[in-house]
């Protein structure tokens, strides 16, 4: 299967090596990956911010950079659930309304595709590690990205899986809310962070690497004895 790489700006800019691990697992599952490298931005952040026209013109350069025949696999719930659900609004009866729709449809988050349309019995993965999985809130809400993660960890030989307290709250991070309040931000990332150690994690893992990125720069700050992996980089470490 032929499939097109969503990767999010904040991924290509600050965590490639987490677009490579998704890039690894999707080969390993008979997966010939395609990436245009003029890809940018989907708009997410200017449209959260209220800047819907600046949001509405790196959406259209963004719609046009891919294959409307080809299905599509998106690095995280935040970003792909704009895409699908956001860009409705945005380019209703515009110039590039039937791509946007085209675009929408094909596109699916990484752990959902996965689950979805390959076999993962394909996979032979394996690690001793303790994993505390947590749920990113847009994956959750925007992409109903709850089942498939599990069902790809629970396929991980070794692997124990620790549920975390409270998964419906936030890590904190919020896209610009971390920045307009950092004090309630690191908070309630540590609130998240001290679950995963009172349950002996050694890793905390997610499908978006911004909430990740996070909690790396509280665990960084502070010296916490953990790591976080998005799943994909999980993933690709087990494989043997």
């Amino acid at each position: 299967m032929h499939v097109d790489l969503f990767i999010p700006c904040y991924v290509d800019q600050f965590k490639p090596e987490t677009g490579m691990a998704m890039v690894k697992v999707l080969e390993g599952l008979d997966c010939w990956v395609h990436y245009n490298t003029e890809q940018t931005c989907c708009g997410m952040a200017a449209y959260n911010a209220g800047y819907w026209e600046d949001a509405k013109e790196v959406g259209e350069k963004f719609i046009r950079e891919f294959q409307k025949d080809r299905p599509a696999v998106g690095l995280g719930g935040a970003c792909t659930g704009m895409v699908r659900n956001d860009y409705s609004q945005l380019f209703y009866n515009s110039v590039v309304h039937n791509q946007c729709k085209s675009l929408q449809k094909n596109l699916k988050e990484f752990t959902e595709f996965i689950v979805e349309k390959r076999d993962l019995s394909r996979l032979l993965m394996k690690l001793d590690a303790k994993v505390a999985y947590m749920d990113a809130c847009q994956a959750l809400r925007e992409c109903k990205i709850k089942e498939a993660p599990r069902a790809i960890l629970e396929r991980i030989e070794g692997l124990t899986m620790i549920e975390l307290p409270e998964q419906e709250q936030c890590c904190g991070f919020g896209g610009i809310f971390s920045v307009k309040d950092e004090t309630e931000s690191v908070a309630l990332g540590n609130r998240k962070l001290q679950y995963a150690l009172d349950a002996g994690a050694d890793y905390i893992v997610s499908t978006d690497s911004a909430c990740l990125m996070h909690l790396d720069a509280i665990i960084r700050n502070q010296g916490l004895k953990i790591q976080v992996l998005h799943i994909a980089e999980l993933m690709a470490k087990s494989m043997q």
